[in-house]
């Protein structure tokens, strides 16, 4: 599903007029340079919602780049298409002492498709400027205009969007007709909106002045719970031609449901037959909705459709059936539809999608929320949720791109939030087993078999259907180990309702046992090193682990014969709040077996914990660096 941007960069300003300041990077407070690559010297977006199909968008920004690591913060992306359009952009690029180097219009944007090679039918582009860097520092002012004919999406008001950027103004405007109903959410914002009403319009500003960059912060929470934003969200809406109202998620998901969806569900007679004859003789509602899904996989593939109006409607459910393909709208409701045909009800599920979490705003309703679109198939017992999307995906299971998150169901009674099932710690297991020979040269040849489950089950999803001599490129760069080679990939699913994937292989790796003289270096953790974090002194965030997991490896070496032992390392325990790691290591005549477990525990902890969770993870870090010393 489409998530509709208007403009990618963080709106927001500050100018009225390019000759009226030079903006000299001397006046810059010192407080604003500490930590910053960029500084957002004065930026102002205006949005006037004159009407529910006209929707006007002023944004003037200057902002002043310190380095090359702030270059990125002085581009300007813009998106457009049948519902906006760019009525003008003009800017100019100034020197460190605010003089003019070189002015620029629309002419010197670039014009692209903004989607993805895996696309079909879209009209979705972006303007795009790159400023021509001459010295630093350097000052970029921006001044634009876009018309919407839609008002069902309006412009959020996100001013600190990067850490590493400073701001000294930046302002946000939006006039709205006196009578005109909105619902407005603001987000760590301290005091309130200025209101300032006439006799035809009435006009709320939000500023934000003087705030710092801060250190960006490892293991940090969703940037909505910490960083200042605006949104709003209009009563009465028109979206490419369609009108409505909502003041929820009870009512927009009716209006999704009534407009979007119930009229894209009709199939073949010939289709109803042949799914019909699939489930005779069945009477588990479960075992009759997998052969759909299953169905449905085989049948279909996935691919970006952003048709009807602006990507938020799906293909009808015929087209699906006759063409093969569809993306995440078309193949839910294509789904939902061949359930509904063998009386199976579902529920049509909007969700914000990704790796990281990300819950729908429970008392904020608005179309924009939401990336993704998924199944629920509420059954006698429990709720059987389907990703559509994939091919290869088990009947049942929600990977880690939309699981533990609250959804937006759309259904014929109004919306309804849902959450989507967990994968807990313990589910989300890694179980490592490996053999390996090492010669008199310190050489190393063997074989390891890895089991991934829980949110590791697609761990890899990208070896699947490649040729033996791509997925060997791939080891390569998963397993980062100097002077390995591999041979005799095999890849294998189990499908049940705890899914698994098996990798195992063979491999060699040259000179792996560093040598100095008579001595031989093995560093016995060859495969699962955990990385090291920084130490942060005045942690200001709380610290989130956003998915635990279990990982357990056991590496059984055979050493040279005559080898003499020089120095083995102890045994392993640590224990926290945050996990647990344990390693063991056991040397029984030539065979060295060393096991290791680490416990990675999900959740949200106080910002002044993060030294005790940085020692715990770079004390493993160590433990998993030891070496064992022998000789020969």
């Amino acid at each position: 599903m489409k998530k509709l941007l208007l403009i990618l960069l963080t709106l927001s300003t500050g100018i009225s007029g390019f000759s009226q300041s030079s903006y000299p990077v001397d006046k810059i407070p010192a407080s604003l340079k500490i930590n910053a690559n960029s500084v957002i010297r004065d930026m102002e977006t205006t949005v006037e919602m004159k009407g529910i199909d006209q929707v006007m968008i002023s944004v003037k920004k200057v902002v002043t780049v310190w380095n090359k690591n702030g270059d990125a913060k002085a581009e300007l992306a813009l998106h457009y298409d049948k519902s906006t359009t760019i009525q003008r952009i003009k800017g100019q690029m100034l020197n460190a002492f605010g003089a003019l180097t070189y002015k620029f219009t629309q002419s010197d944007f670039s014009d692209e498709s903004a989607v993805s090679n895996g696309s079909l039918y879209v009209d979705y582009r972006v303007k795009y400027y790159v400023p021509r860097v001459l010295s630093y520092p350097y000052t970029i002012v921006y001044e634009y205009e876009l018309r919407n004919k839609q008002n069902l999406i309006l412009p959020d008001w996100y001013p600190n969007s990067y850490p590493d950027q400073s701001i000294e103004n930046s302002k946000y405007l939006f006039i709205t007709k006196p009578g005109e109903e909105v619902r407005i959410k603001e987000n760590n914002y301290l005091g309130k909106a200025e209101v300032i009403s006439t006799e035809k319009t009435k006009t709320y500003t939000w500023q934000l002045s003087n705030k710092p960059a801060m250190k960006k912060e490892p293991f940090a929470p969703d940037p909505d719970d910490y960083k200042t934003s605006v949104k709003i969200a209009a009563k009465q809406f028109s979206y490419y031609g369609y009108k409505g109202s909502y003041q929820n998620w009870e009512e927009l998901g009716k209006w999704v449901y009534d407009n979007l969806i119930k009229n894209r569900q009709q199939l073949p007679e010939s289709t109803l037959q042949e799914v019909k004859a699939l489930v005779n003789g069945i009477n588990d509602d479960r075992e009759k909705a997998k052969i759909i899904y299953e169905y449905v996989q085989k049948k279909t593939r996935y691919i970006s459709v952003q048709i009807g109006i602006g990507g938020f409607q799906p293909m009808p459910a015929a087209e699906v059936q006759q063409l093969a393909y569809g993306d995440c709208k078309a193949l839910v409701n294509y789904t939902q539809t061949l359930l509904k045909s063998v009386g199976i009800p579902s529920l049509y599920c909007v969700v914000n999608a990704g790796s990281t979490r990300k819950d729908i705003d429970l008392n904020f309703a608005s179309m924009d929320q939401g990336n993704h679109i998924i199944l629920a198939v509420p059954l006698k017992t429990d709720t059987v949720w389907l990703e559509c999307t994939s091919s290869e995906s088990p009947f049942g299971f929600l990977g880690d791109f939309t699981e533990d998150r609250t959804v937006f169901a759309c259904t014929p009674d109004g919306g309804k939030i849902l959450r989507t099932p967990k994968l807990t710690t313990d589910m989300n297991r890694l179980l490592r087993k490996a053999h390996l020979d090492i010669d008199t040269l310190g050489n190393i040849k063997g074989n390891l078999k890895t089991t991934y489950s829980g949110a590791q089950y697609d761990n890899d999803n990208n070896f699947i259907g490649l040729p033996l001599s791509e997925q060997l490129k791939l080891l390569k760069a998963s397993y980062d180990i100097d002077n390995i080679s591999f041979s005799d990939f095999k890849l294998s699913q189990d499908k049940s309702a705890a899914p698994s994937t098996t990798a195992s292989f063979n491999f060699d790796i040259q000179k792996y046992a560093a040598r100095n003289n008579q001595l031989f270096y093995l560093e016995i953790n060859l495969f699962n090193r955990s990385n090291i974090i920084p130490e942060i002194k005045n942690r200001t965030l709380k610290v989130y682990v956003n998915r635990g997991y279990t990982d357990e490896d056991e590496l059984t070496y055979l050493l040279p014969k005559d080898f003499k032992l020089e120095a083995l390392p102890k045994n392993k325990q640590i224990n926290s709040a945050f996990g647990s790691y344990s390693a063991t290591i056991l040397l029984e005549g030539r065979t060295l077996i060393y096991k290791r477990k680490m416990v990675l525990k999900d959740g949200t902890y106080p910002a002044e914990e993060y030294q005790e969770f940085s020692t715990f993870i770079n004390d493993i870090n160590a433990a998993d660096h030891s070496r064992v010393v022998y000789k020969l």
